[in-house]
């Protein structure tokens, strides 16, 4: 199996909102962030991967099954965290331990305990007192505590301040130096994903815009600054979205495509997906 996550042109459609055709592959041993506007697809599209909801034409396969067809042993080699803690607000740490244990199979106890002294969780406070960083830190030493292979988190680091995120992130990236395991993750946060993802795909308004290896979307674009007619004399083809101010013109450009001697600055995975979705696109 090479692939930890393979979606197949997959489309579902509500009455106001299709995501439409989509298709992107996790390769096994990598970190996919995936990123789009609120209500671009990114929850649907993760909802039909873990077979919450049924996809109306296409196909899916996870750790190499289809997830309908997925036995209970395949679903536990999946660790999910959504952007709310599911667990009760009534349960203290030890319930929860308790309860995961007769739960998952492979409930490792002191895996659960390795991570809650980390993420320094108080084993006599019930979830409805700890902070939203100490329930999202719950729910992902959770995840962790049951062997997966692959991790799916939907804004799992989202209103977390910088210092919890970034200790987050440290687990996830510690949780994927084994080559087995593989992780999907959506954020609003782009310069978190840039950190950690060794693959990036961006779905705008239903429909997918790029799936691709970060390193490369890094390399392919950056951000041209020139005057308007520096700008109109440019190839169009290179120019994926721009924006006119006093000063001229800023462009993300496909630098392979700009001849001459003109200054390109490094874009960052934030400016590549706004400038692939602005107005001023040529």
């Amino acid at each position: 199996m090479t692939n930890a996550i393979e979606v197949i042109n997959v489309s579902k459609k509500y009455q106001e909102f299709t995501l439409d055709n989509v298709s992107f592959q996790l390769p096994c041993g990598c970190i996919m962030g995936l990123i789009g506007e609120n209500g671009a697809g990114k929850s649907t599209t993760i909802k039909l991967i873990l077979d919450l909801i049924r996809k109306d034409s296409g196909e899916i396969f996870v750790m190499g099954n289809e997830p309908v067809k997925s036995s209970k042993r395949g679903k536990e080699d999946i660790g999910v965290v959504m952007d709310e803690c599911c667990f009760p607000e009534n349960l203290t740490l030890k319930d929860i331990n308790k309860i995961m244990s007769y739960t998952y199979l492979n409930w490792s106890e002191e895996t659960f305990l390795k991570f809650a002294g980390q993420f320094s969780l108080s084993e006599k406070k019930q979830v409805k007192d700890y902070s939203r960083g100490m329930k999202m830190k719950l729910s992902i030493a959770a995840a962790l505590s049951h062997t997966p292979k692959l991790l799916i988190l939907d804004e799992a680091t989202s209103g977390l301040d910088p210092i919890v995120r970034d200790e987050i992130l440290d687990v996830f990236l510690e949780f994927i130096q084994n080559d087995d395991h593989s992780i999907l993750i959506s954020s609003h946060i782009i310069s978190d994903l840039e950190k950690i993802c060794d693959y990036i795909t961006f779905i705008h308004r239903g429909k997918l815009v790029f799936s691709e290896s970060k390193d490369k979307l890094l390399e392919k674009y950056g951000l041209l600054k020139c005057s308007v007619e520096q700008f109109d004399a440019l190839d169009k083809a290179a120019v994926k979205g721009f924006r006119k101010n006093s000063f001229g013109v800023e462009a993300l450009v496909l630098k392979d495509k700009i001849r001459g001697d003109a200054l390109i600055d490094r874009a960052t995975m934030e400016e590549i997906m706004l400038y692939h979705i602005k107005e001023g696109v040529r």
